[in-house]
């Protein structure tokens, strides 16, 4: 059986494009005891109110009708937003997408006697991220998200 996020982004593909958008990912967690399916999209200009409905109503009906998440007892919460300013990188694609750009990088364990490094997103390797030039690899590294100022 294929993984919940795999199914459930293969029919929020074309439901997304056919909106104007781009599928930046698919989320499937507990969090808090209750179950979340979230669909991320992306679109050039951002992601208003109108867009997020544009695929919810239309994914919701094709979630009904394929059942793509296994039954829990307790259901899920449905939900579809933008990626966000702040969003995760995750995937080979965003990395690539976000070459050159700032980004936060927060690591298991302190490394240099840091455990948040703020740069330059330099290169991505098989899950190793270079910031500002620095190499860190796929085992150390948390989390990676766009880096936003105010």
């Amino acid at each position: 059986m294929a993984k919940v996020t795999d199914a459930v982004a293969a029919l929020a593909l074309p439901i997304v494009e056919q909106a104007g958008c781009t599928l930046w990912d698919v989320e499937y967690v507990k969090e808090a005891g209750e179950w979340f399916l979230r669909v991320y999209i992306d679109r050039e200009g951002g992601v208003d109110i109108d867009r997020c409905e544009a695929v919810s109503r239309p994914l919701s009906d094709a979630l009904d009708e394929h059942d793509p998440v296994p039954s829990n007892n307790q259901g899920y919460t449905f939900e579809v937003s933008s990626a966000g300013l702040d969003r995760a990188l995750k995937k080979p694609e965003h990395f690539a997408k976000c070459m050159g750009r700032k980004v936060d990088l927060k690591l298991y364990r302190p490394i240099g006697g840091r455990k948040e490094v703020t740069g330059a997103l330099t290169s991505y390797e098989d899950g190793a991220v270079s910031v500002d030039g620095i190499r860190f690899d796929k085992k150390d590294v948390a989390q990676v998200r766009l880096h936003v100022e105010f």
